[in-house]
């Protein structure tokens, strides 16, 4: 008998430039979507263990496969210790195998963007241990399809440059905090002071950082997102790395 049982299937065959704004131009590289949820076999009723997956598949990028793969392989770590499945079909097989009632593990890829060389992946993910809430955590791959690998911040800037970047984006924080009216609030201020974030995505309009909860603000006020517009970062990003010029 199966250990566990597909609740449901999708595949839906993609154009990647689909997800696009008008006039964004990219690699339009199909891709497929893949979405999944499965129960632990014999269970009934709304507490039993799940996990539920909706990730990309690219026909044509084997080495952008395997990268989505492993970061939400990544993502269902619930300590930096804890070793990670072979595969996301071994990760389901054993979670549902072992998990208790009441726990659940929600993973997700989406197309963010696309535009130039560059497929921008993002990545939501929910991890519920049965406690008053879950912990959603964020990501982001860019990925170059010339090079044929994920590009890094380090990757991007030009040499030396890395403390001018995250000063751009700490501007980016004081807007956020004075159109939040937040910095009407001493106590917030001082609770919740600007820090780097490795989510990082350089989309058409700007550079966004995206923050985990607690980072920057509390649980209740989800995923904080800044974005520096790329006039901002002349002088800091590599100029082959701005976006070309739309109309």
């Amino acid at each position: 008998m199966q250990l566990v049982k597909p609740a449901y299937l999708i595949s839906l065959s993609l154009l990647l430039g689909a997800c696009q704004s008008s006039g964004t131009q990219g690699p339009d590289i199909p891709y497929t979507r893949h979405a999944t949820e499965e129960i632990k076999a014999g269970c009934q009723g709304e507490q039993c263990p799940l996990v539920n997956i909706d990730t990309l598949e690219f026909p044509s990028e084997p080495q952008l496969n395997a990268l989505i793969e492993h970061r939400l392989l990544e993502m269902t770590r619930l300590t930096p210790e804890q070793q990670l499945a072979p595969s996301l079909a071994a990760y389901t097989s054993e979670y549902l195998r072992s998990a208790p009632d009441r726990n659940s593990t929600w993973l997700q890829a989406k197309v963010r963007e696309q535009h130039d060389d560059l497929v921008v992946i993002e990545f939501a993910t929910y991890l519920d241990t049965g406690g008053a809430h879950g912990m959603p955590g964020r990501g982001f791959i860019n990925y170059s399809v010339s090079e044929d690998r994920a590009l890094h911040l380090a990757d991007m800037l030009l040499p030396g440059q890395e403390e001018a970047f995250w000063n751009a984006v700490k501007v980016a924080h004081n807007s956020w905090l004075i159109n939040t009216r937040l910095d009407r609030d001493p106590e917030f201020v001082k609770d919740w002071p600007f820090v780097k974030s490795p989510n990082v995505a350089f989309l058409k309009t700007g550079v966004l950082v995206k923050y985990d909860v607690y980072a920057i603000a509390p649980y209740s006020m989800g995923h904080i997102e800044l974005l520096v517009p790329y006039k901002r970062l002349t002088g800091i990003l590599k100029p082959e790395k701005f976006p070309a010029q739309t109309d």
